[in-house]
Formats: structure tokens, C-alpha cells, sequence
């Protein structure tokens, strides 16, 4: 069960430096080297990268022992509170922490950059990026706070979770390792939530790796480009003079084979369906396949050549890519097209088979790699047919909107009283460039689009994906859009673990408040909130039951007390729900929580911690680490667990 509690700091002395003992430092750097590599690993700024963070983390590590004179000079941090540290030990850490802050510093203009902030020489990895472990939505939501504190504050609060040190002894490492303002850092550390079990975990152990190979299929055409040199020196002339700056008729698509003569006619572009830009209008649907025929090269018989022909058959140098359970194959018959033309610096084009949106892009100018997106849109409806994103570039997304679209504008969800930015669109429909969060190393915003058309206003965002995804509130039976000022407070703190379902070929995501607890002990008003995101395959659905404490900050997600996968909870077929965390009071003292929705009569916890309430409410007094287990009894008598 989940436990929440408040920030604990007790005083300690702070013992006097004394001399580096440089053998006493090489046994330290032996003995605790997977400690000290993940101690730069989470000091080190995450705009390196997860890959560059864990060799840099590592190079580190190897370079903090004395060398010459120079460990006589320095001075020693204290030793960690409670345990048995050792002059060595200090010392390397100390080492280690003063390189890892000096790469998290900021670049100076027009100065050298620092060592740390260069790539390290040693160690390098050759063909391969590693990563630690991924861990859970609370490992992530840590991640993203610790990214947005400075870095002095993010060692402040690493030396108190992974070191265990006690305030004065924190402003004594941080001052040695030449903060300008430990106290500040110390200050600024105690805004984020007190989470520091989550610092062990392997989402945090740069020493425990996943390898993943770069891109195979980019290494292997360069191999194959290397090889055949001379040959293209020879030819380059005669394809420079080709149209279309040297794409050939079928632009990178593999060799044909057979096909029959239906597939064959879906191939020629003067097949394609093109719908009058009035038609949605008199139409009795209202869907993609009303989308008129846009964009400046819709008429480009030869881009549109190269599309059909990648889409049948994708050569080895096209990046494809499908949203979970969506077909790759090539149309069946002839496709609608949706969008031609020149999106910043590729030319795209948007096809629509009445089962699938695919989007071809290739490089405006030069000879770059293709890329072919697929995703599955069957039975969709008005408002999942308002928007396609056309192309992404520096961390931004342009949309084309759908033809019934009349406004669109952008809100940051974690800001709700700020209001909306207008948005500007092309003649076409296309959007100015969006910041995407999607693309976004830190969540201190999350940027929505709002579409309004004549009957409502709806928010959708990108989640990585070539259709975004519709956000919702409301309980399951009747979800309506985000529109009052109720339901962008509740989205407030979900938006940043929104994350979590990104890339599954999600189609809405509803948040609902299904419940309000009054906190023991007057420690306030707590919120549940129940997130479900629904795909547009039906199955893979992702559901997080949320318990949010008063006082948290904007960007500060609710702590995750429940999840499941592929479940009906907190759907329109089983809308109740039910979740429970081990909190701590402001008192010291602890307490099983429990929520169910409305359609809860009872709730009791059974194990560790015994207690049962009438209501879909509980609240037990418990132990610290106290395990239980939480069931309820709906109106009618049925007996349901917690959600898991």
C-alpha cells in the first residue's frame, strides 16, 4: 500500500574535516562505487539524456580519487549521519558531488564548457544506448520534480533521502562542494514531495542497464552507403537532375512485386478519393471521411505517386511507425486524401483508408529517411475526428483541423486560471506550432489545444501519437469535456502523469473525482480522482486511482494509490472504484485512507491494519509499514476489492 507522509529532519552535529587518506579513498571508491554512481547519476542535469546521464555519471565516479598533491589540499565533507562513514568515503563523495554540480550549472555565454558538461571520454558504448530500469508512475512524476530543481537543490535533497543527512550536515557538503548558497538549495529541495524511498529504486541505478541497439536500420544503409562511395560519386550528377530533388517515381519504396488489380489502382494517385470542401456540410456523417482534399501540393501527382508506392511497400530506409493494434499494410482499395503539401521543412501527405490516418513525409530538400506513420481510427465520431498532427519539429506540433473546426486555442493545463492563447490557422487548417508536452523532458507545463465548432468546445493533446487524444471529466456514465473551472482544477495535478499512457494508441482520457475525505486530525481536505485512458483498439485501457493531499503544488502530481491494466473499473460498464494509501498525519502519527466511489455502502481493511466504516469512506489508525487489505460492499451487496 502506498505511503504518504511529510517531510522528517532531525539536527545532528557536524563533525571537523580532517586529512585524505589516499588508499583510505581508492578502498571507498571499490567498495561503494555503485553508490557514488548513482548519487551523480541523480545530481546530474536530465536535459543530458538518460544515455549521457549514465556514462557521465560513471566517468565521474572514475575520475573522483586524488591525484598528487592535490587530496592534501582538499578538504573533507562530514561523514553521513547514522552510519559508519569513513574520511575516504566523505571525500569522494564530496569529489563527486562537485563534479556533477559543476555540470549542472548552467553554460556560460561564450565561455568553455565545463568538463562534466561535455560528453565523457571514457567509458563509451559503441552501437548501443543504455538505460537504467524503467520504474512506475511515482518513479516518474520523482524524475520530473527533481528535474525542475535547480541542481544544487536536487543534491540538497538527494544527500537527505540516498545519504541520510541531517540538515546542518547537508549545508556543510553543499558548501564544500562550492555552492554559492547551500540554504537556498536546501529551501528550494523542500518544495518537492518527501518521496526519498523512491531515490533505491531502479528507475535511479545507473549501474543496472538496459542495452538497446541505435538505429539498426540507418546504421546498416550508412554501411551500405560507405561501401558503395565511388559508385555514388559517379551517378550523383544524374540523380540531382531528377525532379523532385533525385526521388525516384517511387520515392523510397522497396522493389515492386505482384499485385493484384484492385491493389494496383489504389496505387495511382489519380484514384484517390477527394472530397468537395462543402460536403461535411449536407453530409449525415461527420468523420474523416467528409474531410475535404487540402494543402498546396494536392495536385503533386508525383509526391502522391511516392506515397501510395511507400505505403504498399516501405523500403528499408523508411521509418515506420503504428499506434498499438494498428494494421501496416497497404490499402485495400482506393484511399481519401486528406492533406498535401509543405509543413516546415518536409513535404507530407495524409491519407485516409476508413480504417486508418497515414501520414508520409519526406525531406523538403536533400535525401533524408522517409518516415510512415499508421493509426487506427475505425468508428470514429465528430469529436474524435477534429484534429491530425501534421509533423513535429523542436519540440513542437502543428495540427490540421477538421473543416467544421471554428476556433482553436491553446490552454496549459497545469495553469488553469491563466485562460487561452489564440491559436492561428492556415486557410487550410493548419496550426501555428504548439509546444508538444509530449516531447518535453520536464512537466512544468502541459499544453492543450481547445477546438471549438458550433456545438462544443473540446481539449485535446498529443501524446506522442498521430491522432491526440480527447481529455474528459466527469464520473464514467456520463463524461462531458473539460469545461468549467471544477474540471481543469481536477486536471491540474494529472496532467504531468499523463506520461504514463503515452504511445498506447489512446483515444480519451477521463478524470473523475470520485471521492472527498476530510483528513484526520484537521489536516485538511483530500481529493480522489480516478484516470481512465481508453484506446481506440477497446482493449489496453490504463486506469490510476489518485490521492491528492491538500497544499500540493500546481505541477505536483497526486500520489498514485492504485492502477490496473485492461480492466472495466472506473469505466461506463463497472464505473465504481476503489483505492487506499498509509498516510501520515503532521501529528507523527499514521493512518490506513481509503475511497470508493458513490456506489459504495461499506468499506473495511482486513491484515495488518483492522477497521471497517459505513460510507464509502475509512479512515483506520495504523503503524508505519503496516500492510492491509482493502475490500467494500456496493449497495446491492456485492463485494469488490481494491483496484489493482
Amino acid at each position: 500500500m502506498l505511503s504518504v507522509q511529510p517531510q522528517d529532519v532531525a539536527p545532528s552535529p557536524v563533525p571537523e574535516t580532517a586529512p585524505v587518506d589516499a588508499e583510505q579513498a581508492e578502498a571507498a571508491l571499490v567498495e561503494h562505487y555503485p553508490r557514488f554512481v548513482r548519487l551523480a547519476y541523480l545530481v546530474l542535469p536530465p536535459a543530458l539524456g538518460r544515455h549521457r546521464r549514465v556514462l557521465t555519471a560513471h566517468a565521474l565516479a572514475q575520475r573522483s580519487l586524488p591525484t598528487g598533491r592535490r587530496a592534501e589540499e582538499d578538504t573533507l565533507p562530514s561523514p553521513r549521519r547514522g552510519d559508519s562513514c569513513d574520511d575516504g568515503y566523505a571525500y569522494v563523495r564530496g569529489r563527486v558531488l562537485r563534479a556533477a554540480l559543476a555540470a549542472a550549472r548552467p553554460r556560460r555565454w561564450a565561455g568553455r564548457p565545463r568538463r562534466g558538461q561535455l560528453p565523457p571520454l571514457l567509458p563509451q558504448v559503441w552501437g548501443l544506448q543504455l538505460y537504467p530500469h524503467c520504474g512506475g508512475a511515482d518513479e516518474l512524476a520523482l524524475d520530473q520534480r527533481l528535474a525542475a530543481l535547480s541542481g544544487p537543490a536536487r543534491a540538497a535533497y538527494v544527500l537527505r533521502g540516498l545519504e541520510q543527512l541531517d540538515d546542518p550536515t547537508i549545508l556543510r557538503v553543499l558548501d564544500d562542494a562550492r555552492v554559492d548558497d547551500p540554504e537556498a538549495a536546501l529551501d528550494e529541495a523542500d518544495t518537492a514531495l518527501a518521496q526519498y524511498e523512491l531515490l533505491e529504486s531502479a528507475e535511479f541505478d545507473p549501474c543496472s542497464l538496459l542495452a538497446r541497439p541505435t538505429d539498426l536500420v540507418r546504421r546498416r544503409w550508412r554501411g551500405r552507403a560507405a561501401l558503395a562511395a565511388t559508385v555514388a560519386a559517379l551517378v550523383c550528377g544524374t540523380l540531382l537532375a531528377l525532379p523532385d530533388g533525385g526521388w525516384g517515381a517511387d520515392g523510397a519504396a522497396a522493389p515492386p512485386y505482384t499485385l493484384n488489380a484492385a491493389a494496383e489502382q489504389a496505387l495511382k494517385p489519380d484514384k484517390l478519393l477527394r472530397v468537395a470542401p462543402a460536403d461535411w456540410k449536407t453530409s449525415a456523417r461527420t468523420d474523416f471521411s467528409v474531410w475535404p482534399a487540402r494543402g498546396n501540393r494536392a495536385h503533386d501527382s508525383a509526391l502522391l505517386r511516392r506515397a501510395l508506392a511507400v505505403w504498399a511497400r516501405p523500403g528499408e530506409s523508411v521509418q515506420v511507425s503504428t499506434t498499438p493494434g494498428t494494421p501496416a499494410g497497404p490499402p485495400m482499395g482506393a484511399a481519401q486524401l486528406l492533406y498535401a503539401g509543405t509543413v516546415d521543412q518536409a513535404s507530407v501527405v495524409l491519407l485516409y483508408d476508413g480504417l486508418r490516418v497515414v501520414r508520409y513525409a519526406e525531406p523538403k530538400k536533400g535525401h533524408g529517411d522517409p518516415a510512415l506513420d499508421f493509426a487506427r481510427v475505425d468508428n470514429a465520431d465528430e469529436a474524435g475526428s477534429d484534429a491530425v498532427v501534421l509533423g513535429r519539429t523542436d519540440g513542437n506540433v502543428r495540427y490540421l483541423t477538421a473543416p467544421w473546426v471554428q476556433k482553436a486555442a491553446v490552454r496549459d493545463l497545469i495553469d488553469p486560471a491563466a485562460g487561452t492563447v489564440a491559436l492561428h490557422r492556415s486557410a487550410d487548417g493548419v496550426t501555428d506550432p504548439v509546444p508538444s508536452p509530449a516531447l518535453a523532458r520536464t512537466c512544468t507545463s502541459w499544453e492543450t489545444v481547445e477546438l471549438r465548432d458550433s456545438t462544443a468546445t473540446r481539449m485535446l493533446t498529443d501524446l506522442g501519437e498521430l491522432t491526440p487524444a480527447r481529455l474528459t471529466s466527469g464520473p464514467p456514465a456520463d463524461p462531458h469535456d473539460v469545461s468549467t473551472p471544477a474540471d481543469r482544477a481536477s486536471w491540474q495535478h494529472t496532467a504531468c502523469l499523463l506520461p504514463t499512457v503515452r504511445s498506447h494508441g489512446v483515444r480519451t482520457v477521463n478524470s473523475w473525482q470520485f471521492a472527498s475525505q476530510q483528513l484526520p486530525e484537521s489536516n485538511g481536505t483530500a481529493r480522489w480522482l480516478c484516470t481512465r485512458a481508453d484506446t481506440w483498439r477497446g482493449t489496453g485501457s490504463r486506469v490510476l486511482a489518485q490521492f491528492q493531499p491538500p497544499g500540493a503544488k500546481a505541477a505536483m502530481p497526486g500520489a498514485v494509490a492504485a492502477r490496473a491494466e485492461n480492466t472495466a473499473a472506473c469505466g461506463d460498464r463497472e464505473p465504481q472504484v476503489l483505492a487506499g494509501v498509509l498516510w501520515k498525519s503532521r501529528g507523527g502519527h499514521w493512518f490506513v485512507l481509503a475511497a470508493g466511489s458513490p456506489q459504495f455502502a461499506s468499506l473495511a481493511t482486513t491484515g495488518g491494519v483492522t477497521g471497517s466504516a459505513e460510507g464509502h469512506l475509512l479512515a483506520v489508525p495504523a503503524e508505519q509499514g503496516a500492510q492491509a487489505q482493502l475490500n467494500g460492499r456496493l449497495a446491492d451487496g456485492t463485494e469488490v476489492g481494491a483496484l489493482r
